[in-house]
């Protein structure tokens, strides 16, 4: 049954939605993982933590009585999300594996939220992305998101979506699984004029992740924020990931 008015309180499981939240509904939120960095002062608002986004911790978020949680169906296991239901909470789900669909849900959950409407920065993040021209030449790349064991970005994520849109073309985007563990003999062996390396969920670094391809691969060191959050990030991601792509093939 949906809320009858927007909530009052609010516990995000989802990095992304919890800076999207504490920044457009100040007040609202009174949970979050212990992986949600942003806003920086979260912690100084009183917004309790709840555990991880894979292991919430469920009897605490019960004891905050939520008017609602938000939480994401990549992110989120499917039966916390059911014994929050079971507890009696309203629940919304987001699915997010594009652009497109990124503001939409976005705008879904800060209505659902509270807001009254639109936020200035949404709407400067649509402006960002929509005004970006993508460069005619075409890079292939892959887009390594862990190490030990070696996985990388597949099909039909949202990540993939944003460097398409940068004029860069995931070498894994036909593969079967969306997040496939490859060998590093095959990431090395493969024909790629790039290799993207964000800071998380893996931190890749200059020290950490470079060397194990071979000398002259151009490698792009990413902000993970900028590429896989959807949130107030999206405002200046096209900017900021536009310019470590480039820097990246001087």
């Amino acid at each position: 049954m949906p809320l009858a008015r927007g909530p009052r309180r609010v516990v995000s499981l989802v990095p992304s939605l919890t800076e999207a939240v504490a920044v457009t509904v100040p007040g609202a939120l009174v949970g979050a993982t212990d992986w949600c960095s942003h806003p920086a002062d979260l912690d100084g608002l009183g917004v309790v933590r709840v555990g991880g986004t894979k292991n919430p911790d469920v009897p605490r978020i019960v004891a905050l009585a939520p008017d609602l949680v938000v939480a994401n169906e990549e992110e989120n296991r499917a039966p916390d999300l059911a014994a929050l239901r079971a507890a009696g909470l309203e629940v919304l789900v987001t699915e997010v594996r594009t652009l497109d669909q990124a503001f939409r849900e976005l705008a879904r959950v800060l209505a659902a939220c509270g807001a009254g409407r639109r936020p200035e920065w949404l709407e400067e993040a649509e402006s960002a992305w929509q005004g970006w021209e993508s460069p005619s030449a075409r890079l292939r790349a892959a887009v390594p998101i862990w190490r030990r064991p070696w996985m990388v970005l597949g099909r039909d994520t949202f990540a993939g979506d944003l460097l398409a849109r940068l004029g860069v073309d995931n070498a894994y985007a036909g593969h079967a699984d969306r997040y496939p563990r490859v060998p590093i003999e095959e990431l090395s062996a493969a024909a790629l004029d790039l290799v993207v390396l964000p800071d998380e969920p893996y931190r890749f670094t200059r020290e950490d992740g470079p060397e194990a391809f071979p000398a002259g691969t151009p490698v792009a060191l990413v902000s993970g924020r900028h590429l896989t959050w959807y949130g107030p990030s999206l405002a200046e991601a096209p900017t900021v990931l536009g310019g470590a792509l480039r820097a990246a093939l001087r």
